[in-house]
């Protein structure tokens, strides 16, 4: 009820609101009644219930003009062209059953429920409605739906907090939701839309609009739907994969590990031969390239182990005191034969002063061993290879460096991969060095360290790796 103290604005757009509820109705349920007498046969009540319907039209237009003065709504009456309903056949086109979707209705007058909830279901919606924004919560609580249609203005929870609560919720959130609103609300429609409404039905309900943005909302809604299905799925797939690498690897640990037994037998019956008798120049050749052989295999049965404890975090380093230059020419004692063999130059380069570290000596070893074994068999004869270290601040970095074909850039990051290997194996490239440049980056990266190659095609490779000096540094 308006007071003497109400301003005039104010009092005239509640008088706007007022008249614009029933002038709805007249014109949803006059077309609702032209749609039925179409159906019926009855052809003869619908000129007249067109009549209203446009009767209706031409006083919303008055009503909503109210506000610019009488000259005003007096031209936009005469302005405005003789409105009909639209003909059944226009408006209720229908939807095919897989496009059908579960709408909600939330609005606080039960004439703007019933025209909505008929129109819609005339479409071929299944509709349910509430009168207010509690009984909308407590059904979207106990059953999915593909759409809500929501008015604002509702006593109680209006449609600003129901949308909020939808958006809040983790469940809820991604139903689309259509505001219902009126002329005089379209800020609040663009404050709706920002909190995350979808879309927004002026009142009285167009026909053609209504079905057109129910339509373009629930295609949005299946499409995210099969997104989040399409998601799952992938979820699901992706735990049976890492279920079966995981498989796979502890097949390939049990393997490998059993293997390394029998292949260690072998080695030390072949070494406990050579003291059986003397072996002419012939029969040294063949048994020396057997025990090396041997040694290759079985370097490569460790790696494979060591690799699998790195990635399931199950290896421990056993750290101690080293002197970086006594840990390559160890290395190099042990790559020493191959490179006199193919008649290269493996030389230390000494560093200015003596470089202490606290490392595992066993697996920078057998990285540097990797590294030197690699460069010697890339390096032409009469190549050479120069293993260094050289302080970096708190960490040392070690050098191999060598004088061979050299790689190309697009692989130095692949070859340190056990699948970029892989794929090397199969594209048959030279670079392809099996698990050992593996084995070197997780080793390094073990110590907290960074293995990377510096190259160029034709002027050899470098490749360096730093470890911290101290434990922990």
């Amino acid at each position: 009820m308006e007071t003497s103290d109400t301003p005039p604005g104010a009092a005239l757009a509640h008088l706007r609101h007022e008249l614009r509820t029933p002038l709805n109705q007249i014109i949803g349920y006059s077309e609702l009644l032209i749609d039925e007498a179409g159906d019926l046969g009855q052809d003869g009540l619908v000129p007249d219930l067109k009549k209203i319907h446009a009767a209706g039209n031409r006083l919303l237009v008055l009503v909503n003009g109210m506000a610019d003065g009488p000259a005003a709504v007096s031209a936009a009456v005469a302005a405005a062209p003789p409105e009909e309903a639209p003909a059944p056949d226009e408006v209720d086109g229908g939807v095919a059953a897989l496009d059908r979707g579960e709408l909600l209705v939330v609005d606080d007058n039960e004439a703007n429920r019933d025209i909505l909830a008929r129109r819609l279901e005339r479409q071929g919606y299944s509709v349910t409605v509430a009168e207010d924004g509690a009984r909308a919560l407590d059904l979207l609580a106990d059953r999915p739906f593909d759409l809500i249609l929501l008015d604002i203005l509702m006593p109680g929870l209006d449609g600003y907090q129901v949308l909020a609560r939808l958006k809040a919720s983790e469940t809820l959130r991604h139903i689309p939701v259509i505001m219902i609103s009126a002329l005089d609300e379209l800020a609040s429609v663009v404050r709706c839309i920002e909190m995350g409404a979808e879309d927004y039905l002026p009142k009285p309900f167009n026909p053609v609009l209504l079905r057109a943005r129910i339509g373009a909302c629930l295609e949005k809604k299946r499409l995210r739907d099969r997104e989040v299905l399409l998601y799952d799925e992938l979820q699901e797939n992706y735990k049976k994969l890492k279920e079966l690498e995981r498989l796979r690897d502890d097949l390939t640990h049990m393997v490998v590990h059993d293997l390394r037994t029998p292949l260690t037998s072998i080695i030390s019956g072949l070494q406990t031969a050579e003291y059986l008798g003397d072996l002419n120049a012939d029969q040294r050749e063949f048994f020396d390239m057997a025990v090396r052989g041997g040694h290759t295999l079985l370097g490569m049965i460790n790696d494979l182990l060591d690799i699998s404890k790195m990635e399931d975090g199950s290896l421990k380093l056993e750290y101690e005191p080293l002197d970086a230059g006594g840990l390559i020419a160890e290395a190099v004692r042990q790559v020493e034969p191959i490179a006199v063999k193919k008649n290269l130059r493996l030389a230390c380069a000494p560093a200015e002063e003596p470089l202490t570290l606290t490392a595992d000596a066993e697996k920078l070893r057998r990285t540097l061993v990797n590294l030197i074994g690699n460069a010697t068999k890339f390096t032409p004869s009469g190549g050479s290879v120069t293993v260094s270290a050289a302080p970096d601040g708190d960490r040392i970095v070690f050098s191999v460096r060598d004088t061979g074909e050299g790689i190309p850039e697009e692989a130095f990051a692949r070859i340190f991969e056990k699948f970029g290997q892989v794929e090397g194996r199969k594209a048959n490239r030279k670079n392809s060095t099996g698990l050992g440049l593996t084995f070197c980056k997780m080793a390094v990266e073990a110590h907290g360290g960074h293995i990377w190659v510096e190259s160029e095609l034709g002027k050899g490779s470098d490749f360096r790796f730093t470890v911290p000096a101290a434990r922990g540094a």
